[in-house]
């Protein structure tokens, strides 16, 4: 099994690269699964980690974690008072509008209870298509097929929140088992070698819970998603993995 990749470590959190398919701690969806993120992450530094955040199992990208609880509670703060900057790179079916925000109350789907029983809560990401590719394969009723490379910046945090707004605004992200199409997510497992959800968290900025100073993390695709944006002469979009720490910290211009 390879290292984790580290995209930046001080004494007070640390930032990985996660791993699709692979879950953050245990839980209930679990089923059995004996690897988790936290523990690799634990065991790779030698310290132990506290979660701030979350991704889907499905997920990659960047996440960050206290060193201390202390710390975590004061990043996890950040998070839910939406003073983090989060960027997404999906690859969706369709050609995707240009720029749009997607304004659509979710209900929460914690598994608690049904989830027509849970209230709507309010929820916006906003969205920018940065590329897309026509094909020359009739995979679904028509003769071509479109897909588009989306950047999108959650304005919230709810559970599969761009996951489920791409969804309703009809661009589903390519291996969404759940709110995509399958017949979609089978030609790129397939055809393309690309067998998992194309949703990837690419950028991360936020207050260091200690000196206030504004870090900003990117964070390069993985061998899958990598291989799939040359394939698509997507290359140029290509994020790399960096970190930056701008002299003045400015939260206020960055929250929405």
């Amino acid at each position: 099994m390879l290292p984790l990749n580290i995209l930046y470590q001080d004494e007070h959190l640390v930032a990985v690269h996660k791993p699709s398919g692979l879950l953050v701690h245990r839980s209930a969806l679990a089923r059995g699964e004996t690897e988790f993120l936290l523990q690799r992450l634990r065991d790779q530094i030698g310290k132990r980690v506290y979660p701030v955040h979350r991704l889907d199992r499905p997920t990659s990208g960047v996440m960050v974690f206290g060193l201390s609880s202390e710390a975590a509670a004061v990043l996890s703060e950040g998070f839910s008072e939406r003073q983090v900057e989060k960027r997404y790179l999906a690859v969706v079916r369709g050609k995707a509008p240009e720029q749009e925000r997607l304004d659509y109350p979710l209900r929460e789907e914690d598994g608690t209870r049904p989830k027509a029983e849970m209230p709507a809560m309010p929820a916006m990401t906003d969205i920018r298509r940065l590329d897309s590719v026509e094909l020359p394969v009739q995979v679904d009723r028509y003769p071509v097929a479109r897909y588009s490379l989306v950047e999108a910046r959650p304005m919230t945090g709810r559970r599969h929140q761009i996951r489920r707004h791409l969804s309703r605004r009809g661009y589903p992200i390519i291996g969404d088992a759940k709110h995509g199409k399958s017949v979609h997510n089978r030609f790129f497992a397939d055809q393309l070698n690309a067998p998992r959800l194309l949703l990837a968290a690419t950028y991360l900025a936020f207050d260091h819970p200690l000196t206030d100073k504004r870090i900003q993390l990117s964070c390069a695709l993985d061998a899958t998603m990598r291989s799939l944006f040359e394939q698509f002469g997507w290359a140029g979009h290509l994020p790399l993995d960096s970190m930056r720490t701008p002299a003045i910290s400015t939260p206020a211009a960055l929250q929405r």
